[in-house]
């Protein structure tokens, strides 16, 4: 099996579909600390990265150990970059996508709010 692709800057485009209104879809899963895929789905591209995280937080796996309890507790990384809440997916550039079907997997990381409070209550002395 061979497979080519048209490459321009090193990158390739996303996956996406265009519904009948000519909305951007981006097939897209989330890959959480255990390797476990979730919220694998087709997604509007206009969607902002905190909708996007309240979506991850419903899918949630029940009985994991390490759970989000707001959109605040999660970070997702794609193509090594940090999205930010205030950018729908289209202004995050989702570029890079998976071979060969061109699903994107984006890494979650939960990181609680209590640790980031005790991280930021230290001081130096």
């Amino acid at each position: 099996m061979t497979f080519n692709f048209n490459m321009q800057a090193g990158k390739r485009r996303a996956k996406t579909t265009t519904m009948a209104e000519g909305e951007e879809l981006i097939e897209l899963r989330f890959r959480i600390y255990d390797g476990i895929d979730i919220a694998h789905g087709t997604y509007e591209a206009s969607m902002t990265v905190s909708t996007l995280k309240q979506r991850i937080i419903a899918e949630w796996p029940q009985g994991k150990t390490v759970t989000p309890k707001s959109i605040h507790d999660l970070k997702l990384i794609h193509a090594g970059k940090v999205l930010e809440n205030n950018k729908t997916l289209a202004d995050s550039r989702i570029t890079v996508g998976d071979l060969p079907l061109g699903v994107i997997t984006m890494h979650v990381v939960v990181q609680p709010s209590k640790a980031k409070q005790k991280t930021g209550s230290s001081s130096l002395s």
